[in-house]
């Protein structure tokens, strides 16, 4: 039995990530009822919003879901007093060191899951006691590791460290994809960019058109003075490389990002003035369809791939 699917009880081990402005109920509701884990957000959604979006999942499904939590959230306490009162089962922390708050959840009986994007983390995180980990190539949308490490490069060196289930993330959007990953080391993946452009995305439907429409090179690492972040291109993007150009510093990188960008573009729509994160991936999403058929073509082309690479002769 494949261990990811064992630790949440999931169907395929195919876990829908927690992005911001995108993963609300309806999302995360429809992947875990399709078989694998979806989770919410948190890192959009005020206390009050996180109590709302949990319970109509909880309406919404009776499979397993969880809560992706940036842990430089600035409320950090308040929301994960929510999800122990709510009586969320799983939790996926992010963005900061996992050894404050892991044994805190887990002696709530949670199961824990933290995102990493080097081998320096993941040792961390088998020190802290998480469950399992998250191994995030920089080919992934939004946040990302400092060391821009492939996923491809990411996943068998963490395997070589860490015996924890791996779920590997980045670039990853297709059953192919998904094979490819497993046979690096991992036991699982995470899929954000594939699920952001869904019917059940929280997203506006500007973003999810302009995700379908990206072609190859039209995400790029930038803000780098401040966290590393995959965006689209647009005036903002060009604005920020025109900064980075002059030599701005992090205080004046701080002041051009100013507060609510994401938001801005992911769900106000606005293409142009708005932060646009997604992956690279998005180059190969071309519909807008419902997250059950995502789910549905992602397993049955990771099947019908491994049973040809089976039963042919490759050597």
């Amino acid at each position: 039995m494949n261990r990811v699917n064992t630790l949440f009880n999931i169907q395929y081990p195919i876990v829908q990530a927690g992005m911001v402005w995108c993963s609300g109920w309806k999302l995360a509701s429809a992947v875990s009822n399709s078989g694998g884990l979806g989770l919410l957000g948190a890192g959009s959604m005020h206390p009050d919003v996180l109590v709302e979006h949990i319970r109509k999942c909880k309406n919404a499904t009776s499979k397993p879901f969880g809560v992706n939590v940036p842990l430089m959230y600035p409320e950090i306490e308040k929301i994960l007093n929510i999800l122990v009162e709510e009586d969320v089962k799983i939790v996926f922390t992010s963005a900061g060191s996992p050894a404050k708050w892991t044994p805190f959840l887990k002696d709530k009986g949670m199961t824990v899951v933290h995102v990493v994007a080097n081998t320096k983390f993941a040792l961390k995180c088998a020190e802290s006691g998480v469950d399992a980990i998250v191994a995030e190539g920089f080919e992934a949308g939004g946040h990302n590791g400092r060391e821009e490490t492939t996923t491809m490069v990411l996943i068998p060196n963490i395997r070589k460290v860490t015996d924890l289930p791996l779920i590997a993330a980045g670039g990853i959007g297709s059953g192919r994809a998904m094979l490819a990953a497993m046979a690096l080391g991992a036991d699982g993946v995470q899929i954000g960019s594939a699920f952001a452009a869904t019917i059940e995305s929280s997203a506006n439907e500007a973003f999810k058109k302009r995700i379908v429409e990206a072609s190859e090179g039209d995400t790029l690492l930038t803000l780098k003075q401040l966290a590393p972040t995959r965006l689209l291109k647009n005036k903002f993007f060009d604005q920020v490389q025109e900064a980075q150009a002059k030599g701005a510093n992090a205080d004046e990188m701080r002041q051009l990002l100013g507060k609510g960008r994401a938001k801005l573009g992911m769900f106000e729509g606005n293409l142009e003035d708005g932060e646009l994160e997604i992956g690279q991936v998005s180059a190969l999403i071309n519909d807008i369809k419902p997250a059950l058929e995502v789910m549905n073509e992602i397993v049955n082309e990771f099947t019908e791939i491994k049973r040809n690479f089976c039963s042919e002769n490759l050597f």
